[in-house]
Order: structure tokens, then C-alpha cells, then sequence
């Protein structure tokens, strides 16, 4: 890595599973590029090239970016193929080679998090296994700022852009990318990350545990909010703060405030808490955020 390369605090990193369709690595930084996100790495994350249709994908990649540059800007492609002990994966079979493809994207992850890196997942390329071991090590790795993202296109334009055909498109072309949500639980619990060091099967366990450890009490309050009060708290529990959820939902901050002291006045009887202690709306987004994707 040169100078060049150096993170600085507003870059951040695409990291995209790839099978045999490299357009959908373009489309999504074209995309993040002109949402004002500064991007100077792409890593990509496959099965080994001995795979005709991967190989290819990846040399047309390659052409997209030349001596480092991506559409002028500084961005260096950077490939990550998913192995043991330097024999890359040809497929995932077994449950042997759902482990080593875990440990891989985790070291990843967790190499590039400890640069303080933001990081954006595209992960509709590629095996579908990937993209779940992925989503699984993002779950203990990352934090708010990540994203994780899916790339929809039309039908009648992924019939013309399939296999490289296309490496860009224009809004015409509907193709869209939409963010998919995460439960950070790494963030919320800081010594979940220690399970990253872990077997995949331990880490899946542990977090079963983690999530229902609140249930009883999140579902108590869950039914006895009116319908836009849980929209309200599903929103909280995202991750967002409470300006975000008035421009989310389009109603003022007073309602939201509102809201949220009725939401909370619930969890005070639910988690049976003294009146006098302090909640605000970051107990809704650590008690409440694995529980919003499961109702």
C-alpha cells in the first residue's frame, strides 16, 4: 500500500461478493459515488478463479480500473478470495467450507475495522452462502456508520447488462441500491466481539442467547403501543436519532418526543425501573434493535 492509499476519517471501503455478474460491483459504486461517499478501495470477495464465469467477471473488473483509477478518481481494486491455509475455495459444500470461508471474511472485516475503516457490503454477488457468512461477521464487526446494501435491477436491464455486458448504467435503467438492515450487536455488546475469534457454530449460538435475553420484557411493551408508536420505536431501534426518525416517518420532532416519552414510560413498567433513572432514545436502539427484525 503507498501513501495514496492512507485511509483518511471520511473515506470509506466497498466490499462486494462477485460471481459471474461484475456489473453489479459497478453499479454499486457508481451509486455510493454519487451519494458523496469517497471510496478509494474496493474489495472483492469470491470463490477461486479457477471458476470460468468468476475469472472472467474478475478481468472485466480489472478493466474498469486502471493504474488505480476508477471514473478519475483515485481507487485501487483489491481481490480477497476466501480459502485455508492459502488453498482458495472452489465452492462451499460442507460445513468444513462454510468455516474457512467465515474465518476469511472476519479476518477481513475485522482487519479493516481495526483502521477505523467505514465499510459498505455489497453482497448480491456471488455464491448466496457468502453473502450470509458475511452478513454474520458484519453482525460482530461492524457498527452504525456501516452499511449493507442490495443491488436491485430490472429484469429487462439485467437481460442487457448480464455477464459484463454493461458496466454502467442511468437512472432510466431503474436500477436501484437499497440498504438492508443490520442488528450491529457487536456495538450494542463490545464483548461479542471476542466471539469473532470463535467457530462459526459458537458464534450463531451465543447470539441466539443474546436476543432473546430481552424478549419477554421488548414484547410487553411491543403490545401495548398504538401503530405509530411502534413505527417510532422500529425506526429508534435502527440506529436512527430522533431528527432522522421525524424526516423518516415525515412528522415534527415534538411527535416524535412525544412518542418516545410514552415508549419509555413503558420500558420504565416493563424492565420495572425507578422512575428516577435516565432513559433516552439509545436504551430503545440497545434493547429493542434485534427484536424490531423479528416482529
Amino acid at each position: 500500500m503507498t501513501d495514496t492509499f492512507l485511509p483518511t476519517e471520511a473515506s470509506s471501503v466497498l466490499l462486494a461478493t462477485l460471481g459471474g455478474q461484475p456489473q453489479v460491483v459497478t453499479f454499486a459504486l457508481d451509486a455510493l459515488l454519487a451519494r458523496g461517499e469517497i471510496i478509494h478501495e474496493v474489495y472483492i470477495v469470491h470463490l477461486a478463479l479457477t471458476n470460468e464465469r468468476t475469472r472472467r467477471a474478475w478481468q472485466r473488473l480489472q478493466q474498469e480500473f486502471v493504474d488505480d483509477y476508477y471514473a478519475g478518481r483515485r481507487c485501487r481494486l483489491r481481490r480477497f478470495p476466501v480459502g485455508v491455509n492459502g488453498v482458495e475455495l472452489t465452492d462451499i459444500r460442507t460445513a468444513a467450507d462454510a468455516e474457512a470461508a467465515w474465518q476469511s471474511i472476519r479476518t477481513l472485516i475485522a482487519d479493516l475495522k481495526s483502521e477505523g475503516r467505514r465499510l459498505h457490503l455489497c453482497l448480491s454477488g456471488g455464491r448466496r452462502m457468502l453473502a450470509l457468512l458475511a452478513m454474520s461477521a458484519a453482525a460482530l464487526l461492524c457498527d452504525h456508520q456501516d452499511r449493507i446494501w442490495h443491488m436491485y435491477t430490472p429484469e429487462e436491464t439485467l437481460q442487457r447488462v448480464r455477464d459484463g455486458a454493461m458496466m454502467h448504467v442511468t437512472p432510466a435503467d431503474g436500477v436501484q441500491l437499497i440498504q438492508a438492515p443490520i442488528v450491529p450487536w457487536g456495538a450494542y455488546f463490545p464483548a461479542l466481539r471476542a466471539l469473532a475469534q470463535t467457530s462459526l457454530q459458537a458464534v450463531q449460538e451465543q447470539l441466539r442467547r443474546v436476543a432473546a435475553i430481552d424478549e419477554p420484557q421488548c414484547r410487553q411493551v411491543w403490545e401495548r403501543l398504538s401503530p405509530r408508536q411502534r413505527d417510532v420505536l422500529r425506526a429508534f431501534a435502527k440506529g436512527m436519532r430522533p431528527d432522522e426518525v421525524a424526516a423518516s416517518l415525515c412528522i415534527t420532532l415534538n411527535t416524535v418526543n412525544s412518542h418516545k416519552t410514552a415508549i419509555l414510560a413503558e420500558c420504565r413498567v416493563a424492565w420495572n425501573l425507578p422512575e428516577d433513572t435516565s432513559l433516552d432514545y439509545r436504551f430503545l436502539r440497545e434493547r429493542f434493535a434485534g427484536f424490531v427484525e423479528r416482529v
